[in-house]
Formats: C-alpha cells, structure tokens, sequence
C-alpha cells in the first residue's frame, strides 16, 4: 500500500467534466462522496454481471497497482508459497488419513476406483495442509483481506491509501475481523462435515438397497454436485462477511447474515465470481504440482524459476479474488440490495486517527 495521493480513477479520468459541467457515469458504481465539501458525481452500476466486477477490478488495480503489488509480495506471496509446496504437510500422515477414508468408501459400498483413490488423496492432502497454515490464515492472509478491502475503500471514497491509517484502523477492526473469519471457518468445517454424513447416508442406502457399486458411485457423484452448489454459496457468503466485517459495525454471525441479505439477488454474480477465482487457482496449483512438486522431465533446474513464477501467479490470482469480493460488496451496496431491516452503516469514518494521516484528497 502506497502513502500517496489516491483519487478514483474514474474522477482522474473525468476531471475535466467534473468542473461545470454535468457529469457522465463512465460505469456503474456509486461513489461516496468525501468530507471537504466537494459535490461529487455518483456512478452507478446499470448492469451487474462479474465481467463488469472484473473489469472494474482491473480498473481499480491498474490505478493503484504498487499498493496492491506490495500487499501481495509481503501478505500473500509468502503463504501462497508454502500452500503450493506443501512444506508443512507430512506425507506419512496423508497417506493414514486416506487410507482410512478408503475404508470408510469401501465400507459404503463405493468401488475403489482410481478416481476415488485420487480423490481420498488429494482431500487429505488438502484437509492436513489447510489446517497446518491456520495460523497463516489468521494472521498473513486475513490481514492481506482487510488491506485489500481499505485499498478499495479508499479508491471509491476518493481518500489517500495510508500504511499508518491503516494499521490503526485494523488495531480497532482486528478483533471482529478475526471474530467472523472464526464463525467463516465453522461454516465452511460443518459444510464438509455435513457433506460427508450425507455421502455416507445415501451410500450406504444405495448400497443396501440395490448392490450395485455403479449405482452407489452415481449416487456419490450426485452428493459431490449438490454440495458443490451448497459450498459455493457459502463460500460467496463468507467471502462477502469478512468484506462486512471490516467496513462495518457487524462481526461473526451477524456479519455473515447481513451477507447473505445483502447479496440476494446478486448470488450468480458472486458464484461465477467464485467459479473463476477456483479455476485460475486450481490451474495454477496443478501446474506446480507438475512442473515443480514431481519431476516428470529433465533435469529439474527449471523449478529455479517456475517455482516463483507460479507462486507469484497463484498470489496474484488471490488477490484479484480478494478486490473483486471488495468491489462485488460496494456493487451491491450501490444497488440498494442491503437496505433491509437490519443495515449497518460504515465505520471506518468514525475511527480516531491522528491527524496527520487523515489527509483528504
């Protein structure tokens, strides 16, 4: 995050307009208008789609690219590193958890095909190193989420992007923050939970009823689809609360309801958002994986530098992820679609900052 000067690129790029003329909306997001009296423009989204949150996210991040770059080299890029390399997984106890998962499919009834075997291993895999950089996740990651999410604030309220003002305001927001990304985590915890009595259920069901493993691993796959649809939306919806939890005066489960109120009418926007950000990282990861993790050909002195090129693209494509929820909220907020019972207002105004770092453009 840069200390300089940081004005919308939508109000640079019509300045002219701006002064005795009436404004043009150049796209469709309202912009909040600054405390030294100006009477901005508002721009409004006519058209919500998540091209026009990828376009305007681009927008944003050519604008004030050096404040994005810095937070994803010094917040993103280190976890990123270590969840692509799978330093903190040990292999010994991946192979125990899915050996015991195989057993659980093999009692359900589920053939084990290698598409199953694969599956149970890369779950694993998955579930050890997820649980391995918690303390990654609370710290670096989140913290990387709510620099973002001021980022972004201060490029629609036309204010400068300070590291001081910022690391104040988060001594003030960390708490509640950290409070929701916990409630974030229990959710997502009780999804798989849930999935997985389910996939049990109904397997074994299938299995006592027919015989036949066909019919179990098609029933498998139709519990896989459903949860997959169930976890997206609650991906979208947390994504969106830790959006909440730091621009307003709601945390924990109350930050996540206040999502889900505000997104309504709005979810394929936020599940196409989601679609596209797990695409571009699940790429990535495969690639590193092949390129870097197994050496399937040469030498391997080519790892020197693929390795920090996809882990440099894997934190990009995170931090997109990150601005496009931040600009998905404030196209939403500008739709009016959170003007239910129950709205907080912003609180990042009311913050007590010193007055040097509280400098309006």
């Amino acid at each position: 995050m840069e200390s300089s000067s940081v004005v919308s690129p939508r109000a640079s790029l019509n300045h002219s307009k701006l002064e005795g003329s009436e404004c043009t909306p150049l796209h469709n997001l309202e912009l909040e208008s600054s405390d030294t009296g100006i009477n901005h423009c508002e721009y409004q989204f006519h058209s919500s789609s998540a091209l026009d949150i990828l376009r305007e996210t681009v927008r944003i991040l050519r604008f004030n690219s050096s404040g994005f770059m810095i937070t994803a080299a010094v917040l993103i890029c280190p976890v990123s590193a270590i969840l692509l390399s799978n330093l903190v997984v040990d292999q010994h106890i991946v192979n125990k958890l899915t050996y015991r998962l195989l057993l659980v499919a093999e009692v359900c009834g589920l053939p084990l095909t290698p598409f199953v075997t694969v599956s149970c291993h890369k779950f694993s895999e998955m579930v050890l190193s997820l649980t391995m950089c918690f303390p990654l996740f609370i710290t670096s990651s989140l913290l990387s989420k709510a620099a973002v999410v001021y980022s972004v604030y201060c490029t629609y309220s036309r204010k400068k992007v300070e590291i001081s003002k910022f690391f104040v305001i988060v001594r003030k927001i960390w708490k509640k923050v950290v409070v929701t990304y916990l409630w974030v985590s229990m959710v997502i915890v009780g999804c798989i939970m849930l999935f997985f009595v389910l996939l049990v259920a109904v397997c074994s069901t299938v299995s006592a009823i027919w015989f036949s493993p066909d019919l179990v691993f098609y029933a498998a796959i139709v519990v896989g689809l459903v949860f997959s649809v169930v976890y997206a939306n609650a991906i979208v919806i947390c994504n969106i609360g830790i959006v909440i939890s730091v621009l307003e005066d709601v945390s924990g489960a109350q930050a996540l309801f206040r999502s889900g109120v505000l997104i309504r009418g709005q979810t394929q926007v936020g599940l196409l958002i989601f679609l596209g950000s797990t695409v571009g990282m699940g790429f990535i990861e495969g690639l590193f994986e092949h390129r870097v993790t197994t050496l399937s050909y040469g030498d391997g002195s080519s790892r020197l530098w693929e390795g920090p090129l996809l882990v440099i693209m894997y934190s990009f494509v995170v931090l997109i992820d990150s601005m496009m929820s931040a600009v998905f909220y404030f196209s939403c907020k500008s739709y009016g679609m959170g003007a239910s019972n129950g709205e907080s207002q912003p609180i990042l105004e009311s913050i007590a900052v010193p007055p040097e770092s509280t400098d309006i453009q």
